[in-house]
This record gives structure tokens, C-alpha cells and sequence, in this order.
């Protein structure tokens, strides 16, 4: 493992945003981890590191806003704004889609940057591809701190991530005994 991603973990792992029990993903998918990540965000230290971090994977990339959807890649996603100097916006759930509310808007062109805590599968992170498209923007690329497919969740736009992970996931029809036999929980993300 990279020394990057042994910081990342161990940033994880202290902050106890990585669990291990038996857990339902935003996915709907099954899995004896789970990435927590509003508990990393209660401690600026970490968030500012995280983003830190992020960022220097990003140099090469040119974008003048940030999008992050919500609720995971808020806190992520406004650090990592601040720290390059740029515009932030957040996408949020109505009527179980995410969009941009609150007077938000993109210009014509606007190139955009999306930020997200964990992808799973990736579903967020298309919602806000689509949103941005259909305001005239540009999606530039994906900056994920946890690429929890290990590289699978693909994109028509770049994407970088901190960690990638890939602890196995099992449908509600396919989970293991042993992982059946541990009290069920959807923390949430």
C-alpha cells in the first residue's frame, strides 16, 4: 500500500469511519464494512488533510466549481472548494432525485468538478453527471476520497480517488451465513 493510502486509512480507521458489522449500503447491497464518513467530518483536522491530499491528485485537471451531492460529499466537497479557490455547490434529494435547488445554477460551459465521500456503485455520482449536462456544464471529473469498487464503478469522465477498496458485497438474496447471523444495520450515508 501506498504511504498516501496508509494515511488515508489510518485517518479512517482512527476517526472510526470504517465499520465492520453487518451493514445495508445506499445501494441496497450487503457488505461486513462500511465507510462512514460523517464520522471523519466531525474533525476538521481530518477533512482538511483528506482534502489536502485529494487535491494534489487533481492538479492537472481545470475546473472552476465544485459540485457534491448530498448528504456524503458536502462537508468533503466544500474543504476541498475552499482549499482551491473555487465556487461550491451541492445537489440534494427531491422526490428521491437528486437536484439543484436553492437558486443554484451553472452557466453555459461552467466546468465542473464532482466531489463524493464513498462510491459504491456510482449511482450519485451519475445523477450529478446528468444534472450538470443539463444545465450546460461541463463535467470535468469525479474526486472520490473511498473508490469502494476498485475501479469498477466506471464514468465517461475521469476519476480519482484516495483509497480503493473492494470488500465484498452480496445481494439481499446472496448473503453468507455468517454474515446473515450478525444484527442487520443501515447507518445511512
Amino acid at each position: 500500500m501506498q504511504p498516501t493510502q496508509t494515511e488515508v486509512l489510518d485517518i479512517f480507521t482512527r476517526t472510526k469511519a470504517l465499520l465492520q458489522g453487518h451493514f445495508v449500503l445506499r445501494s441496497g447491497l450487503h457488505s461486513a464494512h462500511y465507510f462512514q464518513c460523517a464520522q471523519v467530518c466531525q474533525h476538521m483536522d481530518a477533512v482538511t488533510r483528506l482534502s489536502e491530499l485529494l487535491l494534489q491528485k487533481l492538479t492537472h485537471l481545470q475546473y472552476t466549481t465544485v459540485l457534491a451531492p448530498a448528504m456524503g460529499g458536502l462537508v468533503v466537497g466544500q474543504e476541498l472548494a475552499r482549499q482551491a479557490g473555487v465556487r461550491y455547490l451541492f445537489a440534494e434529494k427531491e422526490n428521491n432525485l437528486l437536484v439543484m435547488r436553492r437558486g443554484f445554477k451553472l452557466t453555459l460551459g461552467e466546468r465542473v468538478l464532482i466531489v463524493e465521500d464513498v462510491v459504491t456503485r456510482g449511482g450519485r455520482v451519475l445523477e450529478c453527471i446528468e444534472i450538470i449536462r443539463q444545465a450546460g456544464g461541463v463535467p470535468v471529473a469525479v474526486a472520490m476520497l473511498v473508490d469502494r469498487s476498485a475501479g469498477t464503478a466506471r464514468f465517461e469522465i475521469p476519476a480519482v480517488s484516495l483509497l480503493e477498496l473492494s470488500f465484498p458485497t452480496y445481494g439481499a438474496d446472496a448473503v453468507p451465513e455468517w454474515l446473515a447471523a450478525i444484527p442487520v444495520e443501515k447507518p445511512g450515508s
